[in-house]
């Protein structure tokens, strides 16, 4: 028994030591080719899989594969979340709840009739593809957009459907499944259980964001102040878990938990800048290495068979979802918010950024361990879905947004000086600042660089 663990450990660790260390390689030849590396880690992945020289095989790490592809969607929502505003947010709520729900009802529906007569299978196994690939990517969209400075309203936008919509995508996909399997359709109760597993899935968030942020803020009730990132790690595993037992959606409070530790100074509260700091080297790091693992471990999973015995249609789908499916679901989606005013070019650029990923694998992978009906073809689909995705659209966000002139210019931070800081009524000028006395705080929210004042005492 002890040997037979001993065996499976080692093996977890021989794939953690592989995927990193190819992880690292592909992201410096990235670098060196000027090639997203995102393509470059499903590319590596590609090379160590079975496909080629067979150096993993994720069948043998069943479950190691599925925490880090939990683990590490879950944690870069959480990441996600914390570059929401909500005061930016809160001008564009409407058109986020509906490309979260109606926009992929819409996805799911056109790609759904286009399959069906493009592969030759069932409206219902043709719907059910449809509603796979209809959620898009935060692994991806969150440090995509790190690397760009269009507007915030933009981002964010983009960041909060791909949290929302997942937990839609995959209550369609269930409730098409049951379908499949015999069960009654029940439009009040597909709502309702919409309504359920986002709205516990929110109450989750708060119930666990709330307090971890009081616990690591330093205030009377800070009693963890020095631990910002152990916390940060635990509250999000805690979230995921905590919703996914009552059957909520983890993913969606896990990104609350981020909105919340994104926007603490709504409430009052602040990390020291030095603990600020280790937080953040220490959170970059870890999504650095979740997104390696993700997309290397997604690449190293591509069943060619699979893909090349239905090549021709995935494609036809594929496009289908790409040139008609999203521009007709962004459409119907945004253009009625007239609180958001969105301009054309803005509205062109969400028709075109739609990555799949993480969760559509998921899905796909869970029908053919199921043996669901179709699950090959559906399975094909969501393979060439992701890489055609993932190089194709993901790789030319930046220069469409610089085609469309939707980059900003970096805003200009003035530098603190000696008359700004010994007002004789100790006031600050800074909006972000904290009243005077305080030790060394800094705004917990990465969305735009602020001045840190060192107060005097």
């Amino acid at each position: 028994m002890s040997s037979t663990i001993a065996f499976e450990t080692n093996q977890m660790l021989e794939l953690i030591a592989i995927v990193l260390f190819s992880g690292v390689l592909f992201s410096k030849l990235s670098k060196l080719i000027h090639m997203p590396d995102v393509v470059m880690y499903i590319l590596a992945g590609i090379l160590i899989g079975p496909a080629t020289f067979n150096l993993i095989d994720i069948t043998d790490y069943p479950a190691a594969n599925q925490l880090i592809l939990t683990f590490g969607a879950a944690y870069i929502l959480y990441d996600g979340g914390r570059e929401i505003n909500l005061k930016v947010l809160n001008k564009v709520k409407f058109s986020v709840l509906s490309l979260a729900t109606l926009g992929v009802v819409v996805s799911t529906v056109i790609t759904g009739v286009a399959a069906s007569k493009i592969l030759h299978v069932d409206l219902l196994t043709g719907l059910l593809l449809g509603s796979v690939i209809a959620s898009t990517d935060p692994s991806v969209l969150v440090p995509l957009f790190k690397t760009m400075n269009i507007s915030k309203r933009l981002k964010q936008t983009i960041i909060a459907e791909s949290a929302f919509n997942d937990a839609v995508g995959a209550i369609t996909t269930l409730t098409l499944l049951g379908l499949i399997a015999g069960s009654a359709f029940s439009l009040s109760g597909t709502l309702l259980e919409l309504l359920i597993s986002a709205g516990g899935g929110i109450a989750v968030g708060l119930a666990v964001g709330f307090p971890a942020s009081y616990l690591i803020a330093s205030r009377r009730h800070g009693v963890f102040s020095e631990h910002p990132s152990e916390i940060g790690l635990a509250t999000v595993i805690s979230a995921y878990i905590l919703a996914s037992h009552f059957e909520f959606s983890g993913f969606l409070a896990v990104f609350v938990v981020g909105m919340i530790c994104g926007n603490k100074k709504i409430i009052g509260l602040w990390v020291p800048e030095e603990q600020y700091e280790t937080q953040v080297r220490f959170k970059e790091v870890l999504t650095l290495i979740l997104r390696m693992m993700i997309f290397i471990l997604l690449g190293a999973s591509i069943d060619f068979s699979i893909l090349f015995s239905h090549l021709g249609g995935a494609l036809l789908v594929v496009a289908v979802l790409i040139f008609v499916s999203r521009p007709v679901s962004v459409l119907v989606s945004v253009l009625w918010d007239r609180q958001a005013k969105w301009s054309l070019k803005e509205v062109l650029y969400m028709c075109w950024v739609r990555e799949t990923g993480v969760i559509p694998a998921a899905l796909a992978g869970m029908m053919l361990a199921a043996d669901v009906p179709g699950a090959r073809i559906i399975s094909s689909v969501t393979f060439a879905a992701i890489f055609i995705t993932l190089t194709f659209q993901a790789s030319t966000a930046k220069l469409l947004a610089h085609l469309l002139k939707l980059e900003e210019a970096l805003p200009m931070v003035a530098e603190p000086t000696t008359s700004n800081l010994s007002n004789s009524d100790d006031t600050v000028t800074d909006p972000f600042s904290v009243p005077s006395g305080d030790e060394h705080y800094s705004r917990d929210c990465l969305e735009e660089p602020y001045p840190v004042y060192l107060l005097a005492q």
